[in-house]
């Protein structure tokens, strides 16, 4: 599977980090069932991939909320990013994202915005060897309003010294691609994991 990028020439690229960058969801899924597991709180996958793009903490507090609990947030989100951390030796990249970072790394800067922690993204971005390749990362806790408000990709931008018309964001939930759409950028859809694989056996299959 290729990703089809729009017309035009863009000053700078912004990536979210977990489904996007790193192929990480699954990870991630098998992490907050295991931080939620003391307090027999469901938390399904579909209900999982829907909330993609939302902060840790926030996730936390909806699922009080959802499911009437009383989970101190804090404790939640430390539980998961340490077994989620245990897990980066599997860690791998998606590789049609790959492609464009490493095609146009030194074209045009690069910033990631993410509802990880800080801690979190940079952990993955590190394990994958592609730390240095970003200038800038914004993520839980350095805005007030998270996607699909447009405020972290605005703050990037600004960051970056960019107008947010001449970014082009790279997402894999409808949640960012609404936030991008907000401030006025342009995107890329980056199918979940399912979707890219059932595409790459598909071709494969064709081809033999």
């Amino acid at each position: 599977m290729t990703l089809s990028l729009p017309e035009g020439e863009f000053q700078a690229y912004i990536f979210d980090c977990d489904g996007t960058i790193a192929d990480s969801m699954p990870l991630h899924y098998i992490a907050w069932r295991k931080a939620l597991a003391p307090w027999n709180c469901d938390f399904t996958e579909s209900l999982f991939y829907e909330w993609a793009g939302f902060s840790v903490t926030e996730i936390v507090r909806m699922l009080n909320e959802k499911h009437g609990l009383k989970m101190p947030v804090e404790d939640v989100v430390r539980r998961k990013e340490e077994i989620y951390f245990q897990s980066l030796p599997e860690l791998k990249a998606v590789p049609e994202v790959l492609e464009h970072i490493n095609t146009n790394y030194g074209r045009v800067p690069f910033a990631v915005v993410s509802g990880s922690t800080r801690d979190s993204v940079t952990a993955s971005l590190r394990s994958l060897g592609l730390a240095e390749k970003f200038e800038i990362l914004i993520c839980a806790g350095d805005y007030k309003k998270g996607k699909p408000d447009p405020e972290p990709f605005l703050l990037a931008a600004a960051r970056l010294g960019v107008k947010p018309q001449s970014c082009l964001v790279f997402e894999d939930s409808e949640m960012g691609i609404a936030a991008a759409r907000a401030a006025g950028m342009a995107s890329v859809m980056v199918p979940p994991p399912r979707e890219r694989r059932s595409t790459d056996q598909t071709t494969a299959d064709s081809s033999q």
